[in-house]
């Protein structure tokens, strides 16, 4: 089924203070939306899905295979292809807006299990 969806009329979903979300995903495929406010965190982590990462406005610091010496920052305008099973970890440097497109669609957010990020 084609479904045509307007960003402005999702409902932002309050994952902590410091971020909000907007999703849309079909069978195959998800896109979020989020925004942060400086200094977030988001901790070690790391999922089967195949992850691109696309910041539209500030910076994210992201660390990879649990090595916090080196780094690559994601500025706006640039995106980042992070392969499945790749442990990850990130810093919001600014106000920042990015869009994260996975494939398959990730059923712990959709679903609200995603913990690790709610720091629960």
């Amino acid at each position: 089924m084609v479904k045509k969806i307007n960003w402005d009329k999702l409902p932002a979903e309050q994952v902590t203070p410091d971020m909000t979300r907007k999703m849309i995903f079909g069978d195959k495929v998800m896109i979020a939306k989020m925004t942060f406010k400086d200094g977030f965190i988001v901790p070690w982590h790391s999922h089967e899905n195949e992850q691109l990462s696309e910041v539209i406005s500030g910076t994210i610091r992201f660390w990879f295979n649990n090595n916090e010496e080196e780094h690559i920052d994601v500025q706006a305008g640039e995106s980042l292809v992070i392969p499945g099973n790749v442990p990850h970890k990130a810093l919001i440097i600014g106000e920042v807006v990015a869009t994260d497109t996975f494939s398959p669609p990730r059923r712990d957010w959709i679903d609200g299990t995603d913990d690790y990020l709610k720091g629960k």
